[in-house]
Formats: structure tokens, C-alpha cells, sequence
């Protein structure tokens, strides 16, 4: 039997894309998984796919939404052993066209969403004897371009978090681990993809693995950070 096997997962932003991918993993690690999103009709049918899965929808920018949706996952699956934050949005276009709603909107969900839904499992996570969290950020999240500086604020933002968490929870029996995929093919992007092969692209399937492979480290042992680029440019 899996070290993982039977125990309890919350993954954010999982109607879709990378976070859909990661559940499906996680369920196929033979995990129970709670799925959340804003979009209860994607989330419905991710969780359809997935043996046992439950869906909770919350936004999460709203901590009570999340705080819930957190509580309802360890009420219904038991303690939670692993939080992966994969919700995120994206915004293109220079600094000077940009308005407040797109900062706001981008920092809420990409960087405040994942201190919400962390410091919404890690009391009961350090509880019951420890886990492990992956913060799902991005390529922008180390190399800035033109463009994207809210988008890489956001990113930059969780990386430099999951490092600081990671020190101040290690102890504690807690793993936290930063994933910063290049091009992805998830739609998340348009404007950003447009002229690129979708084809050369990572899937999101390839960014679940990476997941996988983090979470089925042996216990005396974490990988802190994964970068990941296709093989070739789109």
C-alpha cells in the first residue's frame, strides 16, 4: 500500500487544467480527493472522473469560502495530508493600460488565495502528525518579461512564500513545495500563447507528475522547488 493511499487531498483551481490533471493523479494514487473551484458545473464533472472525489466550490480569494470548503474536506474525507494550490488567473498587457481590478483580481486569486487556503489547513495539518503542500506558480514566477509584470508579481510573490513556509513549518513535520511550469497548454493564456505550438507546449498531465513525484518523496526527504520547461520552444 501507498504511503498516500487513503489519505485526504484539497486541490484548488480543479475544474480545469492543471488542477483537474493533479486531482486525477492524486486519485489515482488512490487518494481521497476534495476538488474546488468558482466554476460548479467544470467542478462537478471533474469530480465525476475521479473515484470518490467530492466537489466543493469556493472562490479562493474569499476566506470564508475557503476556510469552509477546507472544513467540509476534513468533516467528509478526514485529516487532510495534502493541499495542492493550482487555482490561478492570468493578465497581459503593460503596467500603464493596466487598472486596479486586474491587479487586484490577479494577486487575489494567484498569491492571496494561496495564503488563504494554506493557512486554512495548516493548524489541523500539524495536528495530525504533518502533510505536504504544493503551490502550483509558473516560469514568470523566476524569469520576468514584458507584459506580464502583474502576472510575475503574483508569481514571483508564491515562490518567495512557499520558501519562507517552508522553513517556518518544516519542523512540523509539514513539506512545502513550489512547481513553476514554462508554456503550458491549459487556455489559461491566449493572448500569451497565440502563434505558439500548442503541440511543444507541456501538458498538464506533465505538471500532475511532477506533483506525484514530490508527494512520494520518502519522509527524511523534500524537494523544495520544481522548474519545468518543454523539451523544445513552442
Amino acid at each position: 500500500m501507498s504511503l498516500l493511499e487513503n489519505r485526504a487531498a484539497l486541490v484548488t483551481g480543479a475544474g480545469r487544467g492543471i488542477g483537474r490533471a493533479v486531482a486525477a493523479e492524486l486519485g489515482r494514487l488512490g487518494m481521497r480527493v476534495a476538488l474546488t473551484s468558482r466554476t460548479p458545473a467544470e467542478l462537478e464533472a471533474a469530480a465525476s472522473d475521479i473515484p470518490g472525489a467530492i466537489a466543493l466550490p469556493a472562490d479562493v480569494r474569499v476566506r470564508s469560502e475557503i476556510e469552509r470548503a477546507a472544513a467540509d474536506a476534513r468533516r467528509r474525507l478526514g485529516p487532510l495530508h495534502v493541499l495542492v494550490n493550482s487555482a490561478g488567473v492570468y493578465h497581459y498587457g503593460p503596467v500603464a493600460e493596466t487598472g486596479d481590478d486586474d491587479f487586484d483580481a490577479v494577486l487575489d486569486t494567484n498569491l492571496r488565495g494561496v495564503f488563504l487556503a494554506c493557512r486554512a489547513v495548516l493548524g489541523p495539518m500539524i495536528a495530525a502528525g504533518g502533510g505536504h503542500i504544493v503551490n502550483i506558480a509558473s516560469i514568470a514566477g523566476k524569469v520576468a518579461t514584458p507584459g506580464r509584470a502583474v502576472y510575475c508579481a503574483s508569481k514571483f510573490g508564491v515562490v518567495g512564500f512557499s520558501q519562507a513556509l517552508a522553513e517556518e513549518v518544516r519542523e512540523d513535520g509539514v513539506r512545502v513545495s513550489v512547481i513553476c511550469p514554462g508554456s503550458t497548454d491549459t487556455r489559461f493564456s491566449p493572448k500569451e500563447t497565440a502563434g505558439k505550438s500548442r503541440e511543444k507546449m507541456l501538458a498538464p498531465a506533465d505538471v500532475a507528475h511532477a506533483v506525484r513525484m514530490l508527494l512520494r518523496q520518502a519522509p527524511n526527504s523534500f524537494i523544495s522547488e520544481v522548474v519545468m520547461r518543454p523539451t523544445r520552444k513552442p
